[in-house]
């Protein structure tokens, strides 16, 4: 049987459900930290959790992100642009990574996907 990939999702404007449902399509459980700021609560509801993966959305993407960093010691990438480039920080090592606006249901997926070859699953 395979792993539950447990990702929070913490997002500016307090939304995420989309990516949440692209987590779930691909056999994983999202943690959508509700309300305005979520993202800067990422790193200590993964803490919290023991969260595989989290995503933080801002305009860059960096201030949940690093939040999670200095605070947690994360391994962290921010300021990404695409599905590619955030699965491929996955790929890369990262458990936080920071995007500007994309809450779309194929980044979750993408997302669960690659970390499940990362872990040899």
């Amino acid at each position: 049987m395979s792993k539950e990939i447990l990702v929070v999702i913490g997002h500016r404007m307090g939304k995420g459900e989309a990516v949440a449902r692209g987590v779930e399509k691909a056999g994983g459980k999202a943690i959508v930290i509700p309300g305005m700021a979520a993202d800067m609560k990422l790193g200590d509801v993964m803490h919290e959790n023991n969260a595989d993966l989290g995503i933080s959305f801002c305009g860059s993407g960096g201030a949940g992100a690093l939040t999670a960093k200095n605070k947690y010691g994360y391994t962290a990438k921010s300021e990404i642009r695409s599905i590619e480039a955030a699965c491929t920080a996955v790929e890369q090592g990262c458990k936080v990574v920071g995007l500007g606006f994309m809450d779309v249901e194929e980044l979750g997926e993408r997302l669960v996907n690659t970390y499940r070859k990362v872990i040899g699953e």
